[in-house]
């Protein structure tokens, strides 16, 4: 267990980041392996099939992972009380309202997956291969969720590293299935979906074995599991907060991806290998985000509060100065990344993931401060401000896609992300301002913040 509570904010917080870093590195690295195995292996037209339904898999596993990670911040903020009790009473409602969302999830969505994919504008040449995909990643979210239950309780109590290990054996495992699924038993792109869903079900029952043996202290008993309705709202609100936040995000990327599905297989091979490297760009954001979360979460329990202050400031800084790397990376190395990742050499393909990476880059010190502040707030206690956030997203994307994308084609889709992103980071910069813990003293720290 690591406490977050104690000692300089940036070092600690670098020193929680990187473990989570090399983590998503390392799905990001087997996400561009994928794409790369089914692109070279089965062709462009699986590719574009397996890219067209994506998005959906992201804003369902985002939906799920954002449930489990609000659950976790209550139980950070029992950890940095020092209140055991409630705590493992929050790891046992994290558990079971993890289990039950994802069932119910996973369940309505297979029962209603044909009207779905209509409904994303998935044409009839790719919808066999795409939904042969997709049903596989639904049915599987079960074991994404478990995994992502139990190293969200592991963050909370400051161990970030252990689930880097399992993720690193999961990530190993599942390219040696694809490769094993696709060509040695011929199952095309749902051999890619079964072997992430069995790598992910043995991360998950790894991680678990570990917390049983390395933490007696969460080892949990009948009583854990007991209803308590003071405690369920806590995890309820800050869960529903959060996965609503990035479902958000996520539901205006897929009305997007409605509106790319109808520019032909090329456009959708090249969104898709652009948005690739855009998640390897803006990985530090999120990571970042994810550990300034449970900082001020541990922080807020321990009523710390100019430390919140001073991890947010510094985190800041620290992201713009990677924005500056990632602009020059675009402007001088997309074209041979997008071929390395698509192993496609069209022309548009090439030309049009570039001209998306040139644009969006420049606007990347917003998208920076959106995924700080609204991870932040979430931490901290304010879970209405990023959900608004995130729904201006959602109405600015949606309106895009109908609106703009039919009039200017794929160029409306480029220029969609940075408008809409000013639009939402207005209300998140106001209310960070505006919130108690930022208009405290030093002085004020260990009395509640109203």
């Amino acid at each position: 267990m690591k406490n977050l509570t104690h000692g300089k904010p940036l070092k600690l917080i670098l020193l929680f980041a990187i473990p989570l870093f090399i983590g998503q590195l390392f799905q990001l690295f087997y996400s561009l392996v994928d794409t790369r195995i089914v692109g070279s292996t089965l062709g462009d037209e699986a590719l574009a099939a397996v890219g067209s339904t994506t998005i959906l898999s992201d804003m369902l596993t985002g939906l799920l992972n954002g449930f489990t990670n609000g659950f976790a911040l209550i139980i950070a903020t029992f950890f940095g009380a020092n209140d055991t009790k409630n705590m493992k009473k929050a790891v046992g409602g994290t558990v079971l309202l993890g289990i039950a969302s994802a069932i119910c999830v996973s369940t309505l969505c297979l029962l209603f997956l044909s009207p779905i994919l209509r409904f994303m504008n998935i044409s009839d040449d790719l919808l066999p291969q795409a939904k042969a995909y997709i049903a596989i990643i639904l049915a599987g979210l079960l074991a994404a969720t478990l995994y992502n239950v139990c190293a969200a309780i592991l963050r909370a109590i400051g161990d970030s590293f252990t689930p880097l290990i399992f993720l690193i054996i999961s990530t190993v495992l599942n390219i040696f299935l694809d490769y094993a699924l696709i060509l040695r038993f011929g199952m095309g792109v749902a051999g890619a979906a079964l072997a992430t869903v069995i790598s992910q079900a043995l991360s998950a029952f790894m991680c678990f074995l570990y917390i049983r043996r390395k933490y007696p202290s969460l080892t949990l008993v009948r009583e854990d599991f007991s209803i308590s309705k003071k405690l369920y709202k806590q995890l309820l609100s800050t869960g529903i907060s959060m996965g609503f936040m990035i479902s958000f995000i996520n539901l205006g990327s897929l009305a997007l991806q409605t509106a790319i599905n109808t520019f032909g297989t090329n456009i959708i091979v090249a969104h898709t290998a652009a948005r690739k490297i855009t998640s390897i760009f803006m990985l530090p954001f999120s990571v970042l985000g994810t550990t300034l979360a449970t900082f001020c979460g541990q922080n807020l329990g321990a009523r710390k509060y100019s430390r919140i202050k001073t991890g947010i400031r510094d985190t800041l800084l620290l992201t713009l100065a990677w924005c500056a790397v990632v602009l020059l990376a675009a402007y001088t190395i997309s074209p041979p990344l997008i071929r390395l990742i698509t192993a496609s050499g069209e022309k548009e393909v090439i030309d049009t993931a570039t001209l998306y990476l040139k644009v969006n880059t420049v606007f990347y010190f917003i998208p920076a401060t959106i995924c700080l502040f609204r991870t932040s707030m979430q931490g901290f206690g304010d879970s209405k401000t990023p959900v608004f956030s995130s729904t201006l997203e959602l109405v600015g994307k949606v309106a895009i896609a109908f609106l703009l994308a039919p009039a200017i084609g794929y160029m409306g889709i480029i220029i969609s992300e940075p408008v809409v992103w000013f639009i939402m980071v207005i209300p998140l910069i106001i209310n960070m301002v505006r919130n108690p813990i930022f208009r405290m003293s030093d002085a004020d720290d260990g009395q509640a913040a109203s």
